[in-house]
């Protein structure tokens, strides 16, 4: 019994270590960023339609969108950087957001990429969900000459609780219920170890884009 004992502590204290080294060899950029983290686990595929047309008439819900991001879902770095504010100097147009077939048929991009996928598609299968983007506005934080400080996800509400999902930090996690929105963002400030400066449930992520492309102050879409 006490070398069953020694050998399963003697596991845990290896599993511990690997990834106490996996996160130590993760770069500033993907721990702050709006990366997937490197300790979230990617969900196991799901069958899907090959059309995102088809996909919209079988799925139900957004367990069903979410179970799909879980297994698809790829964080485009490049793309993130190219739509911070450093990288956007001198350029203050809009950003183009991938459109919700095209990501279904390329699902990488960024956190608005994504959020506008579950939100656009959520509204089309299940109306009363009342499908809304949830801006976050981090404090910022200077990571590779880039400011980085927004991010969104998309939020719906069922039986009058919150539920928040489409998050690029961690694709596929389904969170809720709560009852006020700042009772998630308690916890997701935690979660994120950055404190949140500001928050808004929004119909539409296009005229904050637009007023963030016009400002000079450090953003990034995520």
């Amino acid at each position: 019994m006490q070398v069953h004992r020694r050998a399963a502590c003697a596991l845990i204290a290896c599993a511990g270590f690997v990834a106490s080294a996996a996160l130590a060899d993760t770069p500033a950029w993907e721990q702050l960023s709006d990366a997937p983290d490197p300790g979230h686990a990617r969900a196991s595929a799901v069958a899907a339609p090959e059309r995102y047309a088809d996909a919209a008439r079988h799925w139900r819900g957004a367990e069903d969108i979410n179970a799909w991001i879980g297994a698809h879902f790829e964080y485009d770095r490049a793309r993130a950087l190219e739509l911070s504010e450093g990288a956007r100097a001198g350029r203050p147009q809009a950003a183009a957001i991938v459109d919700p077939e095209a990501f279904f048929a390329a699902p990488r991009g960024v956190c608005v990429d994504l959020s506008h996928f579950a939100v656009s598609t959520l509204r089309q299968i299940e109306p009363a969900s009342q499908a809304a983007y949830l801006m976050i506005e981090f404090e910022p934080v200077l990571v590779q000459g880039r400011w980085l400080r927004r991010h969104w996800m998309a939020s719906f509400r069922r039986d009058g609780a919150y539920w928040f999902f489409a998050d690029s930090k961690r694709p596929g996690h389904l969170a809720g219920p709560y009852d006020t929105v700042e009772q998630f963002l308690a916890e997701y400030a935690r979660y994120r170890a950055r404190p949140i400066l500001s928050h808004r449930l929004l119909p539409t992520y296009e005229r904050q884009l637009r007023t963030k492309a016009a400002r000079t102050a450090p953003a990034s879409p995520g």
